[in-house]
């Protein structure tokens, strides 16, 4: 980000919190006159704060700034569903679109599962929303066979609560890689926003005691709902001139 679009997304966002919930902002052409930029960019600033949930954009009728967005908040030390953060906060949160198939694993997930690159995989593909509002899109592929046809006719939208709930197999951790992408053509549909815009992804793998990996996951977060934090511990500092004595 080039320091002026940085600059000009600070003003904007001074100029929002300035103005109250379900007030209108001054018009496109008055705010981009105050603030000395093209319309252009104004709308490119813009258009990150209305995928926050902080505006919204009416036709013909102008913009208004929005009641600030709920926060998922949650530390990354323990792994828990979306659907328990939001339930332990008071948040209410549902399964949007719902897609469940039987395929062949790619060689990145047959690699993942420790499967064979022949073998069949469960793909589950599900969008979390809040207000009627994607603010989620998680993808869990499992080994085919794990999970039954029962199991997945009360699927209410996390496999870890479904595997936590049925206690086999006992699950001890989850590696995560975390990462800022672009979205693509499938998730900018998903989440309402445009191709090309950041959004937070975690890739994970679910460990049994045993070793085993049974969930590869790619979990995806729109910015402005979700804030993720961890607790370090400080380390030690040493002192490369005291050396310790050889016997």
């Amino acid at each position: 980000m080039s320091e002026a679009t940085q600059s000009l997304q600070e003003r904007l966002a001074a100029i929002i919190a300035q103005t109250p919930p379900g007030m209108r902002l001054p018009s496109e052409p008055d705010l981009a006159r105050e603030m000395g930029v093209s319309r252009a960019s104004l709308r490119e600033a813009m258009r990150t704060f209305e995928m926050q949930g902080m505006i919204h954009r009416r036709p013909r009728a102008g913009t208004y700034v929005m009641q600030p967005p709920a926060v998922i908040e949650s530390g990354l030390e323990v792994l828990e569903s979306i659907d328990t953060l939001a339930a332990r906060m008071g948040l209410p949160v549902c399964m949007g679109d719902v897609s469940i198939q039987k395929r062949l694993a790619t060689r990145e997930e047959a690699t993942a599962l420790g499967l064979m690159e022949s073998a069949l995989v469960l793909d589950i593909r599900r969008s979390i929303l809040t207000q009627k509002k994607a603010v989620a899109y998680l993808i869990d592929v499992l080994p085919e066979g794990l999970i039954g046809d029962e199991e997945m006719c009360e699927f209410q939208g996390s496999v870890l609560d479904l595997l936590l709930k049925r206690g086999s197999p006992s699950l001890q951790s989850s590696r995560c890689e975390i990462n800022v992408i672009q979205a693509n053509r499938e998730l900018a549909k998903v989440f309402g926003i445009q191709r090309g815009d950041g959004l937070l992804m975690f890739r994970a793998w679910l460990y049994t005691v045993s070793g085993q990996v049974i969930d590869y996951s790619f979990s995806y977060f729109l910015p402005g709902y979700f804030r993720f934090h961890v607790v370090r511990r400080v380390g030690q500092v040493i002192n490369p001139n005291l050396n310790p004595t050889i016997k």
